[in-house]
């Protein structure tokens, strides 16, 4: 009963309105269950279609025309338009959100949050008030101890995993029952062959940090961008954005390097700044993870789980890890990969010494070392396009 309490302390004011929604929805949905009796509803985060739920959806639609599949996003989306196209969508949070997800014979996701409040859904699915059979697609290929990812956190019934480190690690330590966890792969990976590089464009893409947030999301809008710029992590950056070295590089040999602020830093996209007249400050909807992903040459990282994305597209990356025993302590924790020999591209923790390896590496044409190669190899095992096959087999099968 603690525990429930506890969990309870998420539901915040803002929230209670979707308990009442969810009272609502629920006596209609069992009367829309004798219609729709195998509903899929599919989902990424409410605002975006990009990740795998969306690749997926648009794969069933496409090649299983007969399944009863709707995807959940917001309208005012700018990916609305583009997953419209392929079949029926329902408003992210609204009340026909709530109907359809009691009425789904499976909720599947990118996201842990992939439905239409978290706080209450999560809530209700933990404690086992509400039964419903979820999917996780996941947002990447889990690297770290990702302790909200447990099953005694989640309760999710199926959960994708795409390599056998991967595999075995969330298998093992993650607390799911035999058969839950399961190799498959990601499906937005189907979409990583055939691509075109523009062999002139650089991507610098960092994740998030979880202190962060927590010293940045007051209502003070001021205050917020004072405590931001103050943290190692603007400083660190802005650095990197603004090297005299980067800029030079990019002179010489005509590069475009684009700086892309995870999506929990995009807010503060405006803090930063820089004289690199090569370097453009992306902000989305103006540019799409997905899109930079396919079209950039290399990729500046820290420990976003994009980093597999590049490497299974073969292609070069280095990482900057300034404050990588902090990330380890504070954000998530270390698990079977180690960056030194696991990674797939060396680590840095100064920015003169990233913007030398890139030097180099574009002297070589921005080809992969064989050292990388070699890694590269070893850690995908599935390197095909048939990730949404065999999810939408598993599914399938687990629910026939």
């Amino acid at each position: 009963m603690k525990s429930f309490f506890s969990k309870f302390k998420y539901v915040k004011f803002r929230d209670i309105g979707h308990i009442f929604l969810f009272l609502f929805a629920l006596p209609i949905a069992l009367i829309k269950r004798r219609k729709r009796k195998d509903l899929w509803l599919v989902c990424d985060n409410g605002n975006e279609a990009a990740d795998n739920g969306y690749v997926f959806f648009k794969y069933v639609k496409e090649n299983h025309p007969e399944q009863d599949c709707v995807f959940a996003v917001c309208k005012n989306s700018p990916d609305y338009e583009k997953v419209a196209v392929f079949g029926e969508t329902v408003e992210y949070g609204s009340f026909k959100h709530w109907v359809l997800y009691l009425t789904a014979r499976v909720n599947i996701s990118s996201q842990k949050g992939g439905k239409p409040n978290y706080a209450v859904c999560n809530l209700l699915e933990v404690y086992g008030l509400v039964k419903n059979n979820r999917v996780f697609l996941q947002h990447g290929i889990i690297l770290t101890d990702i302790e909200f990812l447990y099953y005694k956190n989640t309760k999710m019934s199926l959960f994708t995993t795409s390599t056998t480190r991967e595999y075995e690690y969330v298998r093992d330590n993650y607390g799911y029952p035999q058969g839950y966890v399961q190799l498959l792969g990601l499906p937005r990976f189907d979409e990583l062959h055939g691509i075109t590089v523009n062999k002139k464009q650089i991507l610098i893409m960092p994740t998030w940090r979880e202190w962060l947030g927590n010293s940045t999301l007051t209502k003070n809008i001021k205050k917020n961008v004072k405590e931001f710029t103050s943290t190692e992590y603007y400083k660190r950056y802005s650095e990197l954005i603004n090297s005299d070295a980067l800029a030079e590089l990019c002179e010489k040999h005509g590069f475009t390097v684009m700086f892309y602020l995870h999506r929990e830093a995009q807010r503060f996209a405006d803090c930063f700044k820089s004289d690199n007249k090569n370097l453009i400050i992306c902000k989305y909807p103006e540019y799409k993870v997905d899109e930079l992903l396919k079209s950039s040459a290399f990729l500046v990282t820290d420990y976003s789980s994009i980093q597999t994305d590049f490497a299974y597209m073969k292609k070069p990356l280095c990482y900057f890890q300034f404050d990588y025993e902090r990330f380890s302590k504070e954000h998530y924790h270390k698990a079977y990969f180690d960056y030194e020999t696991d990674g797939f591209g060396p680590v840095f923790k100064e920015s003169e010494d990233l913007v030398k390896y890139i030097e180099k590496i574009a002297k070589q044409g921005f080809e992969t070392e064989s050292e990388y190669i070699k890694r590269d190899n070893e850690f995908f095992d599935l390197c095909d396009t048939n990730n949404c096959e065999r999810n939408f087999k598993a599914i399938k099968e687990r629910w026939n």
